[in-house]
């Protein structure tokens, strides 16, 4: 596979507070400071957002081609992740994201089949791959037969 360059941009607004924007895309999103460090802003998107977003979203869409790809059937996928900021050596570092993946599957006999996607797709993700934080996974899978539609 070829390289690829993905490109963003940012201005500065005000305060602690910039515009994160992409040539290619046609969304923006405030980021600011943190509300944890001094002058940092409450309900505004972080570096530390972006960085947990990244690593979360990379998960899920390696999860939705491994999954494609073994042919699972499944009904639902939701995945909350939490990143962890700390103190090392005196320099603050994303440690840690811990991944909590939800997943309904159609049939009981795909469980272990599920957890072996969900396993691979974080040791596949590419965003996982090139970072020095740990990444850790707290599955749930469950069963949820589909539903026959009757029309009448």
């Amino acid at each position: 596979m070829e390289s690829h360059i993905y490109n963003v941009d940012l201005h500065w607004v005000a305060d602690r507070i910039g515009e994160v924007s992409s040539p290619e895309l046609l969304d923006t999103i405030d980021v600011a400071t943190p509300p944890q460090f001094p002058k940092g802003v409450d309900g505004v998107w972080s570096p530390e957002h972006f960085f947990t977003a990244a690593v979360n979203s990379c998960f899920m869409t390696t999860f939705l081609a491994v999954a494609e790809n073994s042919k699972l059937e499944f009904t639902k996928f939701h995945c909350s992740a939490e990143g962890k900021l700390e103190k090392v050596d005196g320099k603050y570092l994303m440690t840690e994201v811990l991944l909590k993946p939800e997943l309904v599957i159609v049939n009981e006999s795909d469980r272990e089949k599920a957890e072996r996607i969900l396993i691979k797709s974080e040791q596949a993700c590419l965003i996982s791959n090139s970072i020095t934080s740990k990444v850790s996974l707290q599955m749930e899978i469950k069963v949820e037969q589909k539903r026959e539609v009757h029309q009448t």
